[in-house]
């Protein structure tokens, strides 16, 4: 089956409309899908889904821990839960203010960007983001591409290098779950120590994004044998963004056993 439980659209830092990304999901034939913008979920309610495709709510709750970024995507969410929302406009402000720092740091080091630079490249975003910093230093013509950017200018070490100041997991997890949802942790692979794993399944962790683009053949054991004794459900995502940069597209095969557990949970 194909499936898609990772992916954004302008309403955080991806290139595509909601309309425009579920009907690219059409054209994929992806089955069942969420949309997971980075901590906002104002894209549903404005796209209608292809015919016989499933949806499920989600999000993507950027968090840090132990000098890791943590991802937690959340899925089967309400759209109004005033504490969810709540724990999500304090990312975002963080979010604004973190870019502002980029900014100054930028602009120090000589580099003639603006925060106005930055907002052009998100006119529908609610959640600023470092990409919407690289494609305006791409604009500018400081970098060829987004990759490019966060080489020179925005990760560790770098002139616009700026730490996150998000949540912790423990708390973007126990707001998934005070509003009934279910949490999985992003992309593990992407993670520098890997032993968060087992600390965060041990604070109400549901699930783990086993099947993702970068994931090696060894990563997808590894992280199935994560699964298996933590009792966790398995999920699979695109992380789509733009086809610029995400040449795969949407979707990702997976055997249908892999995801039942996890579909059972969000499809009640």
């Amino acid at each position: 089956m194909i499936v898609d439980f990772h992916c954004h659209t302008v309403e955080s830092d991806g290139s595509l409309t909601p309309q425009a990304l579920a009907d690219y999901m059409r054209d994929r034939e992806v089955e069942t899908f969420a949309i997971t913008d980075h901590d906002t979920l104002s894209a549903y309610g404005t796209f209608t889904a292809p015919p016989r495709a499933r949806v499920v709510t989600g999000i993507e709750i950027n968090t840090t821990w132990r000098e890791n970024e943590v991802h937690l995507l959340g899925f089967a969410l309400p759209l109004d839960d005033a504490s969810l929302n709540g724990v999500l406009e304090r990312n975002r402000t963080e979010r604004k203010l973190r870019v502002e720092r980029m900014v100054m740091q930028l602009r120090e080091a000589g580099y003639p960007i603006t925060l106005a630079d930055v907002l052009r490249e998100a006119p529908h975003s609610k959640s600023l983001g470092r990409p919407h910093v690289a494609k305006a230093l791409i604009r500018l013509g400081a970098a060829g591409d987004v990759e490019a950017a966060f080489r020179a200018f925005l990760r560790r070490g770098k002139p616009g290098y700026v730490p996150s100041t998000h949540i912790t997991p423990h708390e973007a997890i126990a707001a998934i779950r005070g509003c009934g949802g279910v949490a999985v942790l992003a992309h593990p692979g992407r993670l520098k120590d890997r032993s968060i794993i087992d600390e965060l399944a041990t604070h109400g962790l549901h699930g783990l994004e086993v099947f993702y683009p970068t994931h090696s053949a060894g990563d997808v054991e590894y992280f199935r044998g994560k699964a298996r004794r933590h009792h966790l459900v398995m999920t699979a995502g695109s992380d789509f963004h733009d086809i610029r940069y995400h040449a795969h597209g949407v979707g990702v095969e997976v055997d249908g056993p892999d995801v039942e557990p996890f579909l059972r949970l969000v499809l009640r």
